[in-house]
């Protein structure tokens, strides 16, 4: 049987993407197949399709987009225990392939999926999701009582940081464009700061012990940024590596995300408890994927952006 799946035979820029019609996959050894409700975009998703990213994230082509996947159980492979054909699940696919009708995906990447919001919706979580779990949990630790600088709020990632940081009971500083301020303060932002208006550093009225770094920055702005962190703070960087002073003791981190199905359930259960909320901006068809990889490269586009089949 046939399906539509949107990959690229090369790199290059949005008008690589193509709609292809493929063989609906079968499931292997430890594998089920997905019928996709829905994919969302990541940022880097068009880094990799520009192949800026061959260095360190090399993919053969054609390549099928779409890390994150929400849908139902179709079909079980040989070997695959603790899932049921109808079974509503989402994750983070190492290899993607969820940006197509249906995904054969390994059995052990995928967690039940929460039930408070659509099921299209849930592809929100797993990439953005877990970024800002191990960003705000494991790397950067934050703990109640802490002043928290929240660096790109505006962002699918932001949002998410924004909301467990407060979750963890930090103070939280927020940076964000006008345009996105009011859903930051809803998210839980304390205070937030128009980085188009002035400095970061400079509209601060005193140090904050973490800084999260979720934006591209240029050498000048990320010294700038640094200068925000107290002596003997901490920074925790998923984009440009932030580099303080060495004489300010201030501990940088440069983080790169990883798969981890517990921390996605943690991530479910919280949105399940609703202490957690999704940032939806917009829901486009799988046929729209080209212009949303146009938009994001044009600084459009604001909160996460789910993909129909």
């Amino acid at each position: 049987m046939k399906m539509k799946s949107a990959r690229i035979h090369a790199f290059g820029d949005a008008s690589v993407i193509r709609y292809d019609d493929v063989a609906r996959p079968r499931p292997a050894l430890g594998e089920v197949l997905v019928r996709v409700a829905a994919t969302s975009f990541n940022p880097t998703e068009a880094a990799l399709r520009a192949g800026l990213l061959q260095a360190f994230l090399p993919v053969a082509l054609p390549y099928t987009l779409g890390w994150d996947v929400a849908g139902t159980v179709a079909e079980i492979g040989a070997g695959t225990e603790g899932f049921a054909v109808g079974d509503r699940v989402v994750g983070r696919l190492d290899s993607a392939g969820a940006a197509a009708e249906y995904v054969s995906a390994p059995g052990a990447l995928l967690v039940p999926a929460p039930t408070s919001v659509p099921l299209t919706h849930a592809a929100a979580l797993p990439v953005a999701g877990l970024t800002a779990w191990q960003a705000v949990f494991e790397h950067g630790k934050v703990t109640a009582g802490q002043r928290v600088l929240v660096n790109g709020a505006g962002g699918g990632v932001g949002s998410f940081v924004t909301q467990l940081a407060k979750h963890a009971g930090a103070e939280v500083i927020a940076t964000a464009s006008a345009r996105s301020a009011q859903t930051v303060r809803r998210h839980g932002a304390d205070r937030v700061i128009d980085y188009t208006d002035m400095p970061v550093a400079a509209a601060l009225d005193r140090p904050v012990d973490a800084l999260l770094n979720l934006v591209p920055l240029s050498p000048h702005d990320a010294v700038a940024l640094a200068s925000a962190v107290r002596p003997g703070g901490l920074i925790v960087s998923i984009a440009t590596p932030v580099e303080p002073p060495a004489e300010t003791g201030v501990t940088a981190i440069h983080m790169v995300a990883r798969n981890d199905v517990a921390h996605l359930a943690a991530l479910v259960e919280l949105l399940d408890a609703g202490k957690v909320t999704l940032d939806i901006s917009a829901s486009h068809r799988l046929a729209d994927l080209a212009d949303i990889h146009r938009l994001s490269e044009a600084g459009r586009i604001r909160g996460k952006v789910v993909i129909i089949p």
